[in-house]
């Protein structure tokens, strides 16, 4: 199987969300299951076959985080430099709005682009890889095409 990067931040957040699944949510459901089987007859119990799909939602997010942190490798990318990679916080500049952004490039499943967390797959991130300080970069995306100055480029 392919490692999964991540920074620590992201394999921290998910070791938090596993925990969560594991000691308060599952427990939770399994007294609410306990809690709907005393009501009686199953076969019309609302509460029951809600909880039984809550119950199937969460096993299966907890089944997908432990593959996603099995398969993680972590990167500090502090320790990295040079043209942009993973872990590199840009900061761009919109060359048609002059609009000022600053990303960091993270693995998929740490990315939130409200938070400036770009994901590593994403066609800003893939356009921005290689280059450096000062290049101008043409991006496809689905509003059409976006040009970008790279301002800065640090390794935090």
């Amino acid at each position: 199987m392919e490692k999964i990067p991540m920074t620590a931040g992201g394999h921290a957040a998910l070791e938090v969300e596993l925990k969560q699944l594991k000691s308060v949510e599952r427990p939770a459901i399994i007294r609410a299951i306990a809690e709907a089987r005393e009501h009686g007859d199953l076969s019309e119990n609302a509460e029951y076959h809600s909880a039984k799909e809550k119950q199937s939602f969460i096993e299966g997010r907890i089944k997908e985080l432990e593959g996603i942190l099995s398969l993680a490798e972590v990167i500090d990318p502090a320790k990295l430099s040079g043209p942009i990679k993973f872990g590199a916080t840009v900061t761009l500049v919109d060359e048609d709005s002059g609009e000022e952004r600053t990303y960091q490039i993270v693995g998929e499943h740490e990315a939130s682009i409200e938070k400036g967390l770009l994901n590593i797959k994403s066609p800003i991130a893939r356009a921005l890889i290689g280059k450096e300080e000062g290049d101008s970069v043409e991006v496809r995306t689905p509003g059409g095409d976006r040009g970008y100055e790279v301002i800065k480029v640090a390794y935090i």
